[in-house]
């Protein structure tokens, strides 16, 4: 019988707390995370070096009347360094605006960059853990994926480059409320979506198969990417649950093999071609 989503999901927590799984887990969330606060210290050091440098000149005028003749006076306001800063932190609507850019883009971006890291790290322990998955449900299926090292960077360069490419084009609808949220997340997520899928079918299938499967699926493998991103915006949870999107996607494929083409093993796929 078939399994639903939803116990193939329970099914993937119960695996993600294996002793066995939480060894892996602990290699991805430490190395992600002393990545992120290194970027971000130095990130923030630079930037406030580069504020140390910059000076804001600001000036004023002022007009009063006397004896019905307009007075105008003019000041002229340096600002440099730290100073800069302290102006802006002097009025409450610069002080919010500066707050919640710093916050927002801050938190954005660490967001995001933490889960591109941590789908790269844990692309060195798939191979592990669909071993662990096959051994464990999956024995009569073999494992004989396609996957080398160059052909990981290549994948990696050349999913890079089209999410950059998407971020450029989609950009005008950036301003349009309640859309720029959508488009400005679709390039993240095709990255976050082809490169799990790269790790689990280049690891498992030859590259034929990998199509085979994929073409038959797509539909299903998307939504199973989209659900895995959307709790993957959740705050830290990137960091430690990499290893659980392996797994869940990881199964997705061994039942499909198994399921949807009737098959035992993957040398019977060709015949169904």
């Amino acid at each position: 019988m078939k399994k639903t989503q939803l116990e193939i999901i329970f099914l993937s927590i119960k695996d993600l707390f294996t002793k066995e799984m939480l060894k892996i887990t602990l290699v991805p969330f430490v190395v992600t995370l002393v990545v992120v606060y290194t970027l971000f210290f130095s990130v923030a050091s630079v930037g406030l070096d580069n504020l140390s440098q910059a000076t804001v000149h600001i000036q004023t005028q002022q007009s009063t009347i006397e004896n019905g003749i307009v007075n105008t006076n003019s000041s002229d306001t340096t600002y440099t360094g730290s100073s800069i800063l302290d102006f802006l932190l002097k009025y409450s609507i610069t002080s919010w605006l500066v707050s919640f850019l710093v916050y927002t883009i801050g938190s954005f971006t660490m967001l995001w960059f933490s889960l591109f890291i941590s789908i790269v790290i844990v692309g060195f322990f798939t191979p592990i853990i669909l071993q662990i998955l096959q051994k464990r449900y999956y024995p009569n299926i073999a494992i004989q994926g396609y996957g080398t090292v160059l052909s990981s960077i290549f994948m990696l360069i050349k999913t890079l480059f089209v999410m950059v490419l998407l971020l450029i084009v989609l950009s005008p609808l950036y301003f349009i409320p309640i859309v720029n949220i959508i488009v400005f997340n679709l390039p993240f997520y095709y990255f976050f979506h082809k490169m799990l899928h790269f790790d689990v079918s280049s690891t498992l299938l030859s590259k034929d198969q990998a199509k085979y499967i994929q073409f038959h699926n797509l539909t299903a493998f998307r939504l199973q990417s989209l659900f895995l991103y959307i709790i993957s915006m959740i705050p830290f949870i990137s960091l430690i649950l990499p290893v659980f999107y392996i797994i869940y996607i990881g199964h997705n494929y061994f039942l499909s093999i198994n399921y949807d083409f009737k098959v035992d093993s993957l040398d019977q796929l060709r015949a169904l071609k």
